[in-house]
């Protein structure tokens, strides 16, 4: 009877996988149990030998999915003796995990959190979190899937785990419906329905799981009707290879903010405007953003604080309001969070530029003289008042100060550039005022823009 309802319920599980998914898992646990047997040992350490789970997952991550695979009972056996993973719970647990629910996934994440049963504190659910992100980055980088962005030309990923698994966190909700808070968060105990729903209402730790499992394990990583979820966790990234430049954003606010854009817009990110590159002046980020289609900007502080919104439609320097309900506020850093719109006005973005009535600069919700963000054409100030929130975002001041000195901004264009934008732009003012690039040659000055064309789009095989 016993091996009868143990390969039924292996069976249902077996079913969920296509013909070519089950030979890709058959392989994957023939490798890692000719591995395991000597990463079994007691303490659930990986050894040597794991080389092939090691390498492309930190060994943190290793030892939680182990755990994982150990918690699932086997049907009438006991399967406390044996250090190995049976291939039943090996399949359960890829199943449970890649093709089941919230209800089927949350045992084994319980696990994962914690070896032993019953609640789990605040502060085990913050490790795993991390581990889960940290582990996201390391194999997307392990495995070349970063799509042109680098550790090396991007913020230190860092205080970017660390930022994103406390937002992820702050989605954690009580039975009785209140959200703890810093230090009480971290000491409070959490049950298995409420790690659930929590796990239901945060997608992201789903689709994380299923990057750690498909990439770290190298399984069903290929089929195209598994990764739809996982495509654009991470933008293209172009215009920034070759440049010596250093992103302000980190690869974990990258796949946050990301997140949060219109589905159509995830795809591909394109540096427009670097005032590392291009200089501090208004005239210059308004020549290289104004008709490039949808935008995000994003600004450091003297302070350090990162910070900076999403314009939803091409930047057009005009004395009106203009965007849609789509544009939101965020903040990098010291904490990571997206602010929407709120309904209360459609003040959601403004550029002006030498005019003499309307107020000059680059704005974004709240009202004139009172943006949630605001850069001046003075360029170098800026602003964002908030007291207590923005109108139209609801978001709190992003910078350290109200009034905020700039030290350093960037705006990339996200989705596919307009048509318009391709031809425009590419010429220099001394293309188009020859007699001015003759005077040049004259005085014996070279062309000191030369060094500042743009690249022409020739990077699309950045991957």
């Amino acid at each position: 009877e016993m091996g009868n309802a143990e390969s039924n319920a292996y069976q249902n599980h077996l079913c969920r996988f296509l013909l070519e998914e089950q030979s890709d898992i058959d392989g994957v646990f023939d490798t890692l149990s000719g591995l395991s047997s000597s990463a079994g040992a007691k303490n659930g350490k990986a050894t040597k030998k794991t080389a092939y789970t090691r390498e492309p997952l930190p060994e943190q991550m290793t030892v939680r999915l182990y755990n994982g695979m150990k918690s699932i009972g086997l049907t009438g056996k006991s399967s406390g003796l044996s250090e190995q993973i049976a291939k039943e719970q090996f399949v359960i647990f890829m199943s449970n995990l890649l093709k089941g629910n919230a209800d089927e996934k949350i045992t084994i994440i319980m696990r994962m959190i914690s070896k032993t049963e019953g609640p789990v504190k605040g502060k085990q659910i913050q490790e795993f979190t991390e581990d889960l992100i940290i582990s996201v980055v390391h194999v997307l980088s392990y495995r070349k899937e970063l799509k042109g962005w680098n550790l090396e030309n991007t913020r230190d990923s860092a205080s970017g785990v660390k930022a994103l698994a406390s937002q992820l966190l702050s989605e954690l909700k009580l039975a009785d419906g209140t959200k703890p808070v810093g230090p009480q968060l971290m000491e409070t105990n959490f049950d298995q329905s409420v790690i659930e729903d929590w796990v239901y209402r945060v997608p992201q730790i789903s689709i994380f799981l299923s990057v750690v499992i498909r990439q770290g394990l190298h399984v069903l990583h290929s089929l195209p009707d598994q990764t739809k979820d996982i495509l654009n966790l991470v933008p293209g990234c172009k215009g920034i290879k070759g440049r010596g430049l250093v992103s302000l954003f980190d690869i974990p606010s990258i796949i946050y903010i990301n997140s949060h854009l219109p589905a159509e817009l995830q795809h591909k990110w394109q540096l427009l405007f670097s005032s590392r590159l291009h200089g501090e002046s208004f005239s210059q980020l308004c020549g290289h953003i104004v008709n490039k289609g949808p935008c995000i900007v994003i600004l450091k502080d003297v302070d350090g604080y990162i910070f900076g919104g999403f314009a939803s439609h091409s930047w057009e320097a005009k004395p009106q309001f203009q965007g849609d309900n789509r544009c939101f506020l965020f903040s990098v850093f010291p904490s990571l969070a997206v602010y929407t719109y709120t309904g209360y006005n459609d003040h959601y973005m403004y550029l002006n530029h030498g005019q003499q009535t309307m107020p000059n600069g680059l704005g974004m919700g709240g009202q004139h003289g009172y943006f949630g963000l605001w850069v001046d054409s003075d360029y170098g100030k800026g602003h964002s008042k908030a007291k207590p929130r923005c109108t139209t975002y609801n978001s709190p001041q992003l910078s350290a100060k109200e009034d905020f000195t700039l030290d350093a901004m960037e705006v990339w264009a996200v989705g596919d550039l307009p048509e318009s934008a391709g031809t425009k732009g590419k010429k220099s003012i001394l293309d188009v005022d020859p007699e001015a690039q003759a005077l040049l040659e004259m005085t014996g000055k070279s062309r000191q823009s030369e060094g500042l064309r743009e690249p022409v789009e020739e990077e699309d095989d950045d991957d």
